[in-house]
C-alpha cells in the first residue's frame, strides 16, 4: 500500500510555526498584513480569497480585501497596486488569477512591487530563483518541496520528472527540485515517448491539468506520486490529473485531490507574507 502524503496535516503544522512567528513579531510592535485583490465574482476564485483570508486571521496577520466589479478597467486595478505599493503598513499584495479578458495578467503581475510579491509571480522573483538568490518562490512549488520534505521523502540524488511547463507550476518546481540537488527532467505536451520518459521517475509531479491522464503505465514501481491537478471528473467530483485508484497501487507514495498539494498553496502563501518582513528590512 502507498504512503498518503496527507497534506492537511503538513499545512497546519505550517501555519501552527506561522503562528509562533507572527506572536513573536507582535511582542515587537511589527504587524503583518496581507492585501487581496479580486475582480470579478468567479466562483472558485471566492472560494480561494476566502481561504486566503481565514488563513491570515489563523495564524494572527492583517488581512485587507478590495473585491472589485467585472468591469474594473485596467487602469484602475494598476492604480489600486500602486497605492498598495507605497503604503507602508501592506506587505504582501496578491491579485487573484485568472482576471477578466480585458485586463492584462502579465501587466498586473510586473506592476506589484517585488517586495511584496508574495504570489512569487514577478519576473524579478522568478529571475531570483533562477540563480538562487533570495525572494518570493510560487507558492505551489514551494508547497510541494514542504510536502515531500516533511513526508521524509529523499530529494536528493533522485531522478524527478515534472509533467508540465507553466510558469505557476512546472519551471519553479524544476528550479526548486535542482536547488535540492535532484536530476530534474521537464515533459510536455510535444515530449515523445512521454510514458518511457515518467516511468524514469522516482518522483513524479504532475501539472497537466487533464483528469485522469496518468495511469500505472506511466509510473515506476515505488515511485512517489506529486498531483497538482484539480478537475472535475464525468460525475462532476472533484480529481486530479492522476488516476488516483490505478496508480496507487504501483507507487511507494502519492497525494490525494483534494487535499494534497491544495492545502499548502495556502500555507506557503501565509508563510511569503510572513518572509515579507525581512524581504522588506
Amino acid at each position: 500500500m502507498a504512503k498518503i502524503i496527507d497534506g492537511k496535516p503538513i499545512s497546519l503544522q505550517i501555519k501552527d510555526e506561522l503562528k509562533e512567528k507572527a506572536a513573536a513579531l507582535k511582542e515587537q510592535g511589527i504587524s503583518v498584513t496581507l492585501a487581496v485583490i479580486q475582480v470579478g465574482n468567479n466562483p472558485a476564485s471566492t472560494v480561494y480569497v476566502n481561504n486566503k483570508k481565514k488563513g491570515c486571521e489563523y495564524i494572527g496577520i492583517g488581512s485587507l480585501s478590495y473585491e472589485l466589479p467585472e468591469e474594473t478597467s485596467e487602469e484602475e486595478l494598476l492604480s489600486l497596486i500602486r497605492e498598495l505599493n507605497e503604503r507602508k503598513d501592506v506587505n504582501g499584495i496578491l491579485v487573484q488569477l485568472p482576471l477578466p479578458s480585458h485586463i492584462d495578467e502579465d501587466k498586473v503581475i510586473k506592476t506589484i512591487d517585488p517586495k511584496k510579491d508574495v504570489d512569487g509571480f514577478h519576473p524579478q522573483s522568478v529571475g531570483a530563483l533562477c540563480i538562487g538568490q533570495p525572494g518570493f518562490v510560487s507558492c505551489t512549488p514551494a508547497g510541494i518541496i514542504q510536502l515531500l520534505k516533511r513526508s521524509g521523502i529523499e530529494i536528493a540524488g533522485k531522478e524527478c520528472v515534472i509533467l508540465g511547463r507553466s510558469n505557476i507550476v512546472g519551471k519553479p518546481m524544476a528550479l526548486l527540485m535542482l536547488r535540492e540537488n535532484a536530476t530534474v527532467t521537464v515533459a510536455h505536451s510535444r515530449t515523445k515517448d512521454i510514458k518511457e520518459v515518467t516511468k524514469r521517475a522516482d518522483i513524479l509531479i504532475v501539472a497537466i491539468g487533464k483528469p485522469k491522464m496518468i495511469t500505472r503505465d506511466y509510473v515506476k514501481d515505488g515511485a512517489v506520486v506529486i498531483d497538482v491537478g484539480i478537475n472535475r471528473d464525468e460525475n462532476n467530483k472533484l480529481c486530479g490529473d492522476v488516476d488516483f485508484q490505478d496508480v496507487e497501487p504501483v507507487c511507494s507514495a502519492i497525494t490525494p485531490v483534494p487535499g494534497g498539494v491544495g492545502p499548502m498553496t495556502i500555507a506557503m502563501l501565509l508563510h511569503n507574507c510572513m518572509e515579507s518582513v525581512n524581504i522588506q528590512k
